[in-house]
C-alpha cells in the first residue's frame, strides 16, 4: 500500500500493486500526476492507497466492450477508447479500512484532451470532481469550484438519462441540475458529461459489480414506451 506523505517531507516513494497487473498495455491510460498529493486532496482523511490496473480486454473482451458502449449510448473511438486501454483505479484507505476510489478517464474536447477524475465512495457516489487536464479556452470557468460541486452527491443512476450523443438530459434526472458555466463552452461541457458517465459505467463494471445496471434497464424500458 502507498502511504501518503506530508507535503513537505522528502523520501522514497513506496510502490506496491493491489491485485494482478493485467498485462502490458500499449494504449494510453489515465493516471494521477502526483498520487500522494492528489489522493490527500481528493480524499481528505485518507492515509494511503492501493493501485489496481484493469482493462476491458482482460476483463471481458469484445463482449464487455459491447455492453459498456450500450450502457454509454455511444461507441468508443480514438486512441483513448480502445479495448486495451489500461485503467488505473486508486483504492483509498484510511488505516486498514477501504473508504473509496479515485478513477480518471480521457476524453476529447473541442481544443484537445480532457482528463476527468472522480472520487467515489463505496457506493459509487461522487465525493469529488477533478480536471487533471483541460485543454479549453474556457478552462477557468470549467475548473471553478461551483462547476465541479454540481457533480458531488450524484451517481451513475443520475446519468442514465443523459444522451451523450445529443447532449440532452431528462429534466427528471438529478443530473439535469448541472449547468454549463459558459455557453461558448458547450462542446467541452458535453465532453465532460460524457466522460463522467463513461467513468461511472467503467467503475460499475470493474468495481461495484454492476450495482447500477438495473437503472440502465429501467431507462431502456421507459425509452421504448
Amino acid at each position: 500500500m502507498h502511504a501518503i506523505r506530508p507535503a513537505m517531507m522528502l523520501g522514497l516513494v513506496l510502490f506496491s500493486v493491489f491485485g494482478m497487473i493485467e498485462g502490458s498495455f500499449a494504449a494510453v491510460g489515465c493516471d494521477l500526476n502526483d498520487p500522494d498529493r492528489d489522493v490527500a486532496r481528493l480524499f481528505p482523511g485518507a492515509t494511503g492507497y492501493k493501485t489496481i490496473y484493469v482493462s476491458i480486454e482482460r476483463r471481458g473482451g469484445p463482449e464487455l466492450l459491447k455492453n459498456i458502449e450500450e450502457r454509454l449510448g455511444d461507441s468508443f473511438r480514438g486512441i483513448y477508447e480502445t479495448i486495451d486501454v489500461p485503467y488505473t483505479i486508486y483504492e483509498i484507505m484510511q488505516g486498514t479500512e477501504r473508504i473509496g476510489y479515485i478513477h480518471g478517464v480521457n476524453a476529447k474536447g473541442q481544443y484537445g484532451g480532457i482528463q476527468v477524475f472522480l472520487a467515489l465512495d463505496l457506493n459509487g457516489v461522487i465525493q469529488n470532481f477533478y480536471f487533471q487536464k483541460l485543454t479549453s479556452r474556457f478552462g477557468k470557468e470549467l475548473r471553478s469550484h461551483n462547476f465541479g460541486a454540481q457533480f458531488i452527491g450524484l451517481s451513475l443512476k443520475d446519468f442514465y438519462h443523459y444522451n451523450v450523443v445529443t447532449g440532452m438530459l431528462d429534466g427528471n434526472s438529478t443530473a439535469a441540475r448541472i449547468t454549463n458555466p459558459v455557453p461558448e463552452a458547450e462542446a467541452d461541457f458535453k465532453a465532460t458529461l460524457r466522460a463522467v458517465k463513461k467513468n461511472l459505467i467503467l467503475m460499475d463494471e470493474f468495481v461495484y459489480g454492476n450495482r447500477y445496471l438495473h437503472y440502465c434497464m429501467t431507462c431502456r424500458a421507459q425509452e421504448r414506451r
